[in-house]
């Protein structure tokens, strides 16, 4: 197979990105998930809230979105405090759903990790 018949880029990318949100008020993670599902489709159902669990350590709420598909922009969402958001996936992917974010609130890239097929991501999200 010569280079002009290769698969088409899209089959080699992944579409989908795993969304942890932790330390956060479960109001705010409900917010962020909610923001997301409004433009990408989700592992969750729409009314899936986020609740907290009992017992020591922080929590942790995690949701993976397909991105392939834009649906519509997020409205901003009020946040009661910054939350932190780290998305796993392939660059494509992490890229759109960063765009994703930026019509529901203020994004501020912390670090980003580079693999060969992947790359994370540290968000940090503020009320717009």
């Amino acid at each position: 197979m010569n280079s002009a018949q290769q698969m088409p880029a899209t089959e080699h990318v992944s579409a989908e990105v795993v969304v942890e949100l932790e330390s956060c008020a479960t109001q705010d993670a409900h917010a962020v998930f909610s923001a997301l599902r409004t433009s990408f489709s989700s592992d969750r159902a729409a009314d899936d809230v986020p609740e907290e669990v009992a017992g020591p350590g922080s929590t942790v709420w995690t949701s993976t979105f397909d991105v392939s598909e834009r649906k519509a922009a997020a409205e901003p969402r009020r946040l009661t405090a910054p939350v932190l958001v780290s998305l796993q996936g392939g660059y494509w992917a992490v890229d759109e759903l960063c765009k994703g974010l930026e019509s529901a609130f203020a994004v501020h890239i912390l670090g980003t990790a580079a693999g060969d097929q992947e790359k994370e991501v540290e968000l940090r999200l503020e009320t717009r």
